[in-house]
Parts: C-alpha cells; sequence; structure tokens
C-alpha cells in the first residue's frame, strides 16, 4: 500500500513493541507509517460505538490516529518518530482515569 521514498541513504532499522509484539520500523519515520507498513491500520476504537479508527489526514489535524506511547495516553502516531524499544498500545475506548500522585 505504501512505498517509502528512496533515498541516498539508508534508514537504520529500529524495533518498537506493539502491544508486546516486535515491529521493525525504519528510524525517521513517524509511528502512523510504521505501523501501516506493519499491517495494523485501526489504532483505536471510539469510546461511544466502539467503531475503528485509522489513520487519515496523517498531518495531526485528524486526531484518528491516537495511541499509546510508553505509557503515555492519546498521542498522534503521525506527529511522532519512532525510537528504538518504544512501547506501543491500541487504545480501546475511553482513555483510563489516571489517578493523580
Amino acid at each position: 500500500m505504501f512505498r517509502p521514498i528512496e533515498s541516498t541513504t539508508a534508514s537504520r532499522a529500529v524495533t518498537v513493541q506493539l502491544q508486546g509484539k516486535a515491529i521493525t520500523a525504519r528510524e525517521g519515520d513517524t509511528l502512523a507509517i510504521a505501523l501501516m507498513n506493519a499491517g495494523v491500520f485501526a489504532f483505536r476504537q471510539t469510546p461511544v460505538s466502539g467503531q475503528p479508527r485509522a489513520p487519515l489526514c496523517l498531518m495531526g489535524t485528524c486526531f484518528d490516529c491516537l495511541i499509546e506511547v510508553d505509557g503515555q495516553q492519546n498521542v498522534q502516531a503521525c506527529m511522532v518518530e519512532v525510537r528504538e524499544g518504544m512501547q506501543l498500545r491500541l487504545q480501546v475506548g475511553a482513555r483510563r482515569a489516571e489517578a493523580k500522585t
């Protein structure tokens, strides 16, 4: 579906974990592109209807690509570059309430 633009410099491969499953991505790619290249298209489910949502604009305006990154909820996957060792979770329904400390 997606084909990377050819570059004169090779991108380093990095590994991220999506719900415990290793995914290899290219350094410099956004999380959204890395996940779609790995065959993941539904990033979250809406809180009200449970409908799956997938990235739409890939430029930070639609908020359909929200995921959890290293424990932080509601991160726009299209706006964050992959880095080695990231821990990712798909969001289902409303976000978790977090206790104030």
